[in-house]
């Protein structure tokens, strides 16, 4: 029987909803109501369904969400002069753009347009320079709550060997900052690999912690991994099954194989989903905090 110590997403994400409830009564004493609207282009079910996993939890805080839905045939100049306007909107304090958008408009373009204050993504340009030079204003919700996983679990990465898979500005690059600060607990030597790089083993095998965002079902296999490794799984991967809605969700991590060498793992689903979403509620309080520095 496997003895690894399986890190719970749910569990953690309950933790800082109870504690960020303080945090919601000390700005509603204030009249301060944290507010976050999504901007959602298309009709991507995957992207629906994740919005109204967000709305839900916004709601049962409290707190206030709402969602601008555009046609996936929008032109690019009208969701930004859309942008601008929710960026003047005092009601707001994050403004979020669901990902992936259509292949006609430039991903880049709306998320600069976003004001960086509310930027709770923590993906403009001026958001990403803060996080590379150690001193964040919003962290990606993604590798945030990677971070809070781990912390919780009092999982030390001084002196351990990091090796991330994937190196998307949204969990890849990111990631390897926050494993490597040179702050408190977090002090790895982080290595990113990605689809080109030679011999994956070689640096997976020699890994104490593994963090895995290539977006491949059941790309990681046991025979990987050293025995004793951590292994966080950011993948969410639709899979075809014969079942009553025709698929399944699984991660990166092939999990049948890699739980009887791995000392921990964060499953799929339960694992990194629920603490994205918690981060972007803490993202999103944190905005509201720091009105002052809005204007």
């Amino acid at each position: 029987m496997s003895e690894t110590l399986i890190l719970s997403g749910n569990d953690v994400a309950n933790s800082v909803y109870s504690k960020l409830k303080k945090r919601i009564s000390k700005l509603a004493i204030k009249g301060i109501k944290p507010g976050l609207c999504v901007v959602l282009i298309g009709d991507d079910p995957a992207s629906q369904i994740y919005v109204r996993t967000k709305t839900k939890k916004f709601n049962s805080l409290g707190l206030l969400s709402d969602t601008v839905l555009l046609k996936s045939d929008i032109i690019e100049e009208k969701v930004i002069n859309i942008i601008s306007d929710l960026n003047k909107n005092p009601k707001y304090h994050g403004i979020l753009v669901q990902l992936p958008l259509p292949a006609h408009i430039n991903s880049q373009n709306i998320i600069s347009s976003i004001k960086p204050y509310k930027d709770v993504d923590g993906f403009h340009p001026e958001n990403v320079g803060w996080l590379s030079i150690g001193k964040p204003r919003f962290i990606p919700c993604t590798p945030k709550g990677i971070m809070k996983i781990l912390e919780y679990y009092n999982i030390d990465l001084n002196r351990k060997n990091v090796v991330v898979i994937g190196r998307s500005n949204i969990v890849g690059r990111p990631i390897s900052i926050l494993t490597s600060l040179n702050q408190g607990w977090a002090n790895a030597t982080c290595t990113i690999c990605h689809s080109r790089t030679k011999n994956l083993d070689f640096h997976t095998k020699s890994a104490d912690v593994i963090i895995s965002a290539i977006g491949v079902p059941n790309y990681l296999k046991g025979d990987m991994i050293k025995k004793g490794s951590v292994v966080i799984d950011v993948g969410i991967n639709r899979v075809s099954v014969d079942n009553n809605i025709g698929y399944k969700i699984v991660g990166d991590a092939d999990w049948d194989s890699i739980i009887e060498k791995a000392a921990s793992a964060t499953p799929v689903p339960g694992g990194i989903g629920p603490m994205t979403i918690a981060m972007l509620v803490e993202n999103t309080i944190e905005s509201a905090e720091n009105l002052d520095n809005h204007k």
